[in-house]
């Protein structure tokens, strides 16, 4: 029998751990045909006992996946499937069978799945198909952890998963060994409410759940409140992460009914939830004394709610962070803030409240948000084309009437650029910035300086993007319309230039700190019709190199390459 040192050696690349843990993470390796997975498939086999197989960051096809599948087959000690970014530039079709392949090896070795982490793949409710039969199966009664963080799963997998999970748990109760999930992590999957609802439904069967993760979602009321209920059954939770959904007052007054259960709770994430202060208020009233972290950033929290917010957190010594940054305290009340933290003896836990983005006017900070949250079977009713709503509610006769303001115009955010200004441009800003643009607008980098400092204050998907991802729009098939002559890679060389991915003749130009955000404009751009084939190959093989912008951008990064890589 060989010795894990023999092993070692062996493996050109691969490692294996002290807890027999088979790496080829970040090789980069294209595994198209069974031949380009001889040397995996060799290694796997002299393995003695494997009980974690990491393949992420290489690429993996069908027949590379069944001869791979097989040699996996031959370990039933197989616990954790680390299979996270495996399937860049795939195609939708292959990859449930990809899956498929892998599943059936490991029924059939009975192999008892601890972990199985198939983040970082974008592929949607066809990934879940390929895993239907293995979380249905015995195989997955001893899962711990399950890990499908930026799959894409959208309300059909969502509701997919949800169902398999069921029957796993029900066959696992029958069988006297019941599901005892552990770790659930699905963010930006566009889950939305049905998604949120049908997985509620399974965490409630099961209530043995110490992590969850299922930030940025579209989840709102009906969602929320439905997981409140599944979080009042899991009392064992340590982590919950519910980032950059929308709660408003109702859904934080409903998680604030389950906190007091969690009796275990350190980590508590409601960045960018809506809140507002009635709902941060409900929230801080109930949390326990043993919370490490509190993230409330983001929520519209006016000068009051922040000092009510800490005021609440005396004696609560564990805290070691608490953010409440990018709210509306205003200057005054951001020191009144501090100046309570330091009272209770929390300001070395205080995060910066450099972003605050309030006003020191109490008046403007009254909300009633009641009209925001609607029920599971009403929608919001659509604002006009425009026009952007105000927190802030008029009472007319009795009734909330919520008031409107002109949207910003595109000299106002020329002037000074910002993500609110930028969601609140008109739905004509593309057109807006090409007036702007005047003679230039055939002008390649003239346009593409536009591109980017519109998208340079995009962070993440949320409604600034969306309207970034418009200007582009309007901005590139004008260029395309105005200049016969400009060709696709003009347009990616000023693009990369302009990213700092590429030398250009000024010799002044200064890269940008950060291109998260044009990446992520970029990536609508890409598929578009109206985009070069030659730009896309261009920008594909900038993209694909090592930078340190790039490395700084992983996910943006990530996610561009996908969409690439799938033309």
């Amino acid at each position: 029998m060989a010795s894990v040192d023999d092993v070692t050696s062996q493996l050109a690349g691969a490692k294996v751990s002290p807890k027999f843990e088979l790496s080829f993470k970040g090789q980069g390796l294209k595994l198209d045909k069974a031949e380009d997975a001889k040397d995996i498939v060799a290694q796997i086999e002299r393995c003695d006992h494997m009980t974690a197989l990491r393949l992420e960051g290489n690429t993996m096809g069908v027949e590379a996946a069944e001869v791979i599948a097989k040699a996996i087959g031959k370990h039933p000690e197989f616990e954790r499937a680390l299979w996270s970014d495996m399937f860049t530039g795939r195609l939708k079709s292959e990859i449930p069978h990809a899956l498929e392949h892998l599943g059936a090896s490991i029924m059939s070795a009975n192999c008892q799945l601890a972990e199985i982490d198939l983040s970082d793949n974008a592929f949607g409710p066809n990934g879940i198909v390929g895993l239907v039969e293995l979380l249905k199966s015995p195989s997955c009664f001893s899962l711990q952890e399950l890990k499908l963080n930026n799959n894409g799963l959208g309300i059909t997998g969502g509701k997919m998963l949800a169902e398999c999970l069921m029957d796993c748990y029900k066959a696992s109760v029958s069988a006297g060994r019941p599901l005892a999930l552990k770790t659930f992590i699905s963010g930006r999957g566009r889950l939305e409410n049905e998604g949120a609802i049908a997985l509620s439904e399974v965490f409630k069967n099961i209530g043995t759940l110490e992590y969850l993760a299922m930030p940025q979602n579209g989840i709102n009321f009906p969602g929320i409140s439905a997981l409140a209920g599944a979080i009042a059954a899991n009392p064992r939770l340590k982590h919950l992460n519910l980032n950059d959904n929308t709660f408003t007052s109702r859904g934080a007054e409903a998680i604030a009914k389950a906190l007091p259960k969690l009796t275990q709770l350190e980590v508590m994430n409601f960045g960018d939830c809506l809140v507002r202060t009635d709902g941060a208020r409900a929230i801080v009233k109930v949390i326990g004394s043993g919370l490490k972290e509190l993230i409330l950033s983001g929520n519209e929290i006016n000068k009051s709610g922040g000092v009510e917010v800490a005021e609440a957190l005396e004696g609560k010594n564990s805290l070691v962070k608490v953010d409440l940054n990018a709210n509306g305290f205003g200057e005054e009340g951001c020191e009144e803030v501090r100046a309570v933290m330091q009272a209770i003896g929390l300001e070395d836990a205080l995060a910066s409240l450099s972003d605050d983005e309030g006003s020191d006017d109490e008046d403007d900070d009254e909300e009633g948000d009641g009209d925001d949250d609607y029920g599971e079977d009403e929608e919001p009713e659509e604002e006009s084309e425009g026009d952007v709503i105000d927190d802030p509610k008029l009472q007319v006769k009795g009734q909330s009437m919520t008031p409107s303001k002109p949207a910003i115009s595109v000299k106002d955010f020329l002037a000074f650029p910002s993500p609110s200004k930028l969601a609140q441009l008109g739905s004509n800003s593309g057109d807006g910035l090409v007036k702007e643009l005047g003679s230039d607008t055939a002008d390649v980098d003239k346009v593409v300086s536009m591109i980017l400092k519109v998208s340079l204050v995009v962070s993440k998907d949320d409604e600034a993007k969306e309207k970034a991802c418009l200007c582009i729009d309007g901005l590139l098939q004008n260029l395309f319309k105005s200049n016969s002559e400009v060709s696709g890679t003009q347009v990616a060389n000023a693009l990369l230039v302009g990213l700092g991915l590429l030398k250009g003749e000024d010799k002044k130009f200064k890269a940008p700190g950060s291109i998260v955000g044009p990446l992520l404009v970029l990536e609508h751009a890409v598929k578009k019709s109206y985009f070069p084939p030659d730009a896309r190959t261009m920008m594909q093989a900038f993209i694909s190199k090592p930078h340190a912008l790039l490395e700084k951008a992983s996910d943006a990064r990530h996610k561009i390459l996908q969409t690439l890589y799938a033309f």
